[in-house]
């Protein structure tokens, strides 16, 4: 039989629940004391001055670092698609089509002053061939003007960029002019005749010549060599081309190689939209050339 009874109080009432017996020690001070008070006030005053439990001291806490601030990585990003958008557009215009600014008024009423062109680089390629009537753009060097004077710096190479974008006009050597004779064509021009002739087909060049303006204000005969072009511009008053150079070296014909695309369409100013078809005068000339093959091979 157990010696040790259940702490109570005195009026017999259980303790209270998770009272644990008291430490051997405080029952002998208890009985010790005599006149103690009853057994559960001793064992308040035990868990009272009892030692807590040690505890693990809390890890010091790392100072919050601050997040990177999004307007910086918002920069960044805005500087790669930048970046990224001229590299595709200097691709697309290396490769597949360039803007080009009209410098002078040779073209009109087709191409005013200031309008900006797009130039179809691939019109000419795999397998495709310059034709009477198209609007072409291309490198006059050695052709229209002499080459190997082009200066040096900063201030021409922005400009050539500038040109390439389609934001500033060219340095000189880029011209824009109707093709009007191809390798092997003979084209001539009677002074004071109402229409040239192109291997011996009258053109009808009503479409696109300049109002007023005659076929040309001076009589040639020419035979454009293979690989070659001959070129006017519409407004034949006001146009340095072809005829300009007929003397020189060249004899005024633009080798194909110097092609860089044909002007396809107009697209500023807005209301100056327009594509730059050949004209239906051309047509004429195309079948009886057509008919002429047919001919010799018969």
């Amino acid at each position: 039989m157990s010696t040790h009874e259940p702490i109570a109080d005195r009026d017999g009432t259980s303790a209270p629940p998770g009272a644990g017996p008291p430490s051997r020690s405080a029952v002998v001070s208890l009985g010790e004391a005599g006149e103690a008070g009853d057994v559960s006030d001793a064992v308040e005053a035990v868990e009272s001055t009892g030692a807590a439990e040690p505890t693990a001291p809390e890890p010091a806490s790392a100072e919050p670092t601050e997040p990177a601030p999004e307007g910086g990585w918002r920069l960044r990003d805005l500087a790669k698609l930048v970046a990224a958008c001229v590299l595709i557009l200097l691709l697309v215009n290396v490769f597949v089509a360039q803007p080009f600014v009209v410098p002078s008024g040779s073209m009109e009423n087709t191409l005013r002053p200031g309008d900006r062109l797009v130039v179809n680089k691939l019109s000419y390629q795999f397998g495709g061939t310059v034709s009477r009537g198209d609007v072409v753009v291309f490198d006059g060097t050695d052709s229209f003007v002499p080459g190997g004077n082009e200066s040096i710096g900063i201030g021409t190479e922005l400009r050539k960029f500038g040109s390439a974008l389609g934001l500033a006009p060219s340095d000189g050597s880029i011209f824009v002019k109707r093709v009007i004779g191809v390798g092997g064509d003979r084209v001539t021009y009677r002074a004071g005749a109402h229409e040239l002739t192109v291997n011996g087909v009258p053109l009808a060049e009503s479409d696109y010549l300049y109002p007023g303006d005659a076929p040309s204000s001076v009589g040639f005969d020419v035979q454009v060599p293979p690989g070659k072009l001959f070129v006017l511009g519409d407004h034949r008053s006001n146009s340095s081309d072809s005829r300009d150079h007929l003397g020189d070296p060249g004899g005024g014909f633009v080798p194909v190689s110097k092609v860089i695309g044909r002007a396809a369409w107009v697209i500023f100013p807005v209301g100056h939209w327009s594509s730059l078809d050949p004209p239906a005068g051309f047509a004429a000339v195309a079948a009886a050339a057509k008919g002429g093959a047919r001919g010799n091979q018969g």
